[in-house]
């Protein structure tokens, strides 16, 4: 019997896939418990349109992850951190000061997308990535001087 997958069923396939089961496993088991229904014309396209409006709305996610990619990339961001008479510095920046600063500057990213692999303690320049989506990332500089 062939049937379409409401929800991820585990050893039987994901939400969305049609299926091809035992009659007794899908009345027993599958239409029981509401994990999918007979895969009849309407069925059928009901789960076209909800592919075809995923992929959709999986493109524009794309397209406004690059967008936002284009808007951080070549950025540099000024950070101040309090230094000791000799050059060391108080504390460190951490990819959530980081990311209050691009705040600032009307570009909204997670701190969790900013890769850094440990927190800055120097001052100088440093060229940190923040991904964007998962095949999506930008690189920017960050530019942390002493606080007078």
């Amino acid at each position: 019997m062939k049937v379409v997958l409401l929800k991820d069923v585990r050893g039987t396939g994901k939400k969305g896939e049609i299926k091809e089961v035992a009659d007794g496993y899908a009345k027993n088991f599958l239409f029981k418990n509401n994990l999918a229904k007979i895969a009849d014309r309407s069925a059928l396209n009901e789960n076209q349109n909800q592919n075809e409006a995923a992929k959709f709305h999986k493109a524009q996610e794309i397209a406004a992850a690059k967008e936002l990619a284009k808007k951080i990339e070549g950025k540099t961001i000024n950070l101040k951190i309090k230094c000791g008479s000799n050059g060391k510095t108080f504390g460190s920046i951490t990819s959530k000061e980081i990311s209050d600063e691009l705040a600032k500057l009307s570009i909204q990213i997670d701190k969790k997308k900013i890769d850094l692999k440990e927190p800055i303690k120097m001052t100088g320049r440093y060229s940190v990535v923040a991904k964007v989506y998962p095949e999506i990332s930008a690189k920017f500089t960050v530019s942390v001087e002493a606080e007078q």
